[in-house]
């Protein structure tokens, strides 16, 4: 009799049940499995008996199929992702072009042109500019991914610290990123071209003693950093996650990576969203990823400040800045993984199917309309190389 009743449990396959998002909360989990369980079309849920079978008088005897249930729900996740990231295209190169436009031809000292992304005129008139365009940017698509996956606050981003030695851990493979891909990084950023025009924009005054560009700097490290990462990292990644951890970890990569709209900032945005994913899911929260975007922002504005120096020790203090940064983050990474206790606990959450985790990342990617919105972003990063 037991024999029986164990083997009629190991027949039946329910997803929701059998996936185990080991290390979050138990109110986590079950806020997410309860999420899961809801009629929306971005939640996986599929149950089934391998010993039943259901009559059709037209079809005969069919198998219920997880593999079709699977492939709709990635298609509707990934419809809602493609059309957040058409968002963020159009308001940040369109709608943000077009209202420069506007406010020059109402007299406004702010230019641009359609052939470059850079902006020109008056210091209060830019920060202001990209401070509003910048927000909605990301705000907007950030709100609609919250609307589409109707996700409770608490499952969308992972909010108690489990283990804050993981915190630290990630904070110090961040450090040892940024100094692998930060150099070329330097030479191609926008964040570049504002630092170099406060600092021509009045000789008599360091671009730090100028109010404006204070304001861009800290709105930029610390709340582009957050927006950026609850977008990625929340709706998107706990969508993404009902396929596994390593699914999440692909996919929520290669949009970041995409957005980048440069082929140069392409490394640096594949590691840096490794490296806050798996910060996140070890800690438990989502603040670890937006620790290691900020991190990367600081590390990114220290070394174009030390290369803005024109004194002939400039490469020896940035090359000593460069090494000391990625000596720091070895030790910290390093005292954390050998003294840490998670080293034979297992973090990642796992999903078996008959389907291969590589097929599943190809179906996703060719899925519409992301498939077009990563081309025009791909076309947009061969643009910025070129011209």
């Amino acid at each position: 009799m037991n024999n029986k009743s164990a083997d009629r449990t190991d027949a039946v396959i329910n997803v929701i049940e059998d996936f185990d998002p080991t290390v979050q909360s138990k109110e986590y989990n079950e806020r997410f499995k309860e999420w899961r369980r809801s009629k929306n079309p971005c939640a996986f849920r599929f149950e089934t008996n391998s010993r039943e079978k259901v009559f059709n008088d037209s079809r005969g005897f069919e198998n219920k199929s997880q593999t079709e249930t699977e492939k709709r729900v990635i298609s509707n996740i990934m419809h809602i992702v493609g059309i957040a990231m058409l968002i963020y295209v159009v308001t940040d190169k369109i709608l943000g072009t077009a209202a420069i436009f506007i406010l020059d031809f109402i007299g406004v000292d702010i230019h641009t042109s359609l052939f470059s992304s850079g902006i020109y005129g008056g210091s209060v008139e830019i920060v202001t500019a990209m401070l509003v365009i910048t927000s909605l940017t990301l705000i907007i698509p950030l709100v609609y991914l919250h609307l589409k996956m109707k996700m409770p606050l608490k499952v969308e981003f992972m909010s108690r610290v489990n283990d804050s030695a993981e915190i630290l851990s990630a904070i110090g493979m961040a450090m040892v990123v940024c100094t692998i891909v930060c150099l070329p990084t330097a030479y191609s950023s926008s964040t570049r071209d504002i630092y170099n025009y406060f600092s021509s924009v009045d000789s008599d005054l360091s671009a730090w003693n100028q109010r404006e560009f204070v304001v861009y700097t800290f709105f930029d490290i610390l709340a582009v950093s957050t927006l950026t990462e609850l977008c990625l990292r929340g709706a998107v990644f706990g969508a993404l996650r009902q396929f596994g951890d390593r699914f999440a970890f692909a996919i929520s990569t290669i949009v970041a990576m995409l957005l980048a709209n440069d082929f140069r900032e392409y490394p640096a945005a594949i590691l840096i969203s490794v490296v806050a994913s798996v910060g996140m899911i070890r800690s438990g929260t989502i603040l670890t990823a937006i620790f290691v975007r900020i991190i990367y922002k600081l590390y990114l504005f220290a070394l174009i400040i030390l290369q803005g120096d024109p004194t002939p020790s400039m490469v020896l203090k940035r090359n000593f800045f460069m090494i000391g940064i990625f000596l720091l983050g070895v030790l910290i990474a390093g005292v954390v993984q050998i003294l840490g206790k998670r080293k034979d606990k297992k973090v990642l959450a796992i999903y078996k199917s008959e389907s291969t985790p590589m097929s599943r990342v190809t179906y996703a990617l060719k899925c519409s309309p992301f498939i077009a919105i990563a081309g025009i972003c791909l076309v947009q990063a061969m643009v910025v190389l070129f011209f």
